[in-house]
């Protein structure tokens, strides 16, 4: 089952949404209406992935129900090396 969420920035916006979303997964599988294996999170362009999974440790519903057990992140291999010594501001 794929859950597309909309709202723009995942840092801000979707933060609440994220939390919502996750918060009726965790309805469905106390109900017994779902089984889960796992979560994937896909956040295309998210630089700082920071904010998402902060979302599993400050949120106490959602930190009852699921656990972060890791973070990928993949590179554009052909154009990394022009980025990998850009400075940007916080």
């Amino acid at each position: 089952e794929i859950i597309e969420m909309m709202n723009g920035c995942i840092c801000c916006t979707v933060r609440q949404d994220l939390i919502t979303v996750l918060s009726k997964l965790a309805k469905r599988v106390a109900s017994g209406k779902l089984k889960l294996d796992g979560i994937v999170i896909e956040t295309t362009g998210l630089a700082d992935p920071a904010p998402v999974a902060q979302t599993f440790f400050v949120d106490d519903a959602v930190k009852a129900f699921a656990r972060l057990d890791g973070i990928v992140t993949l590179i554009d291999a052909k154009h990394i090396e022009l980025h990998l010594d850009e400075e940007k501001p916080e």
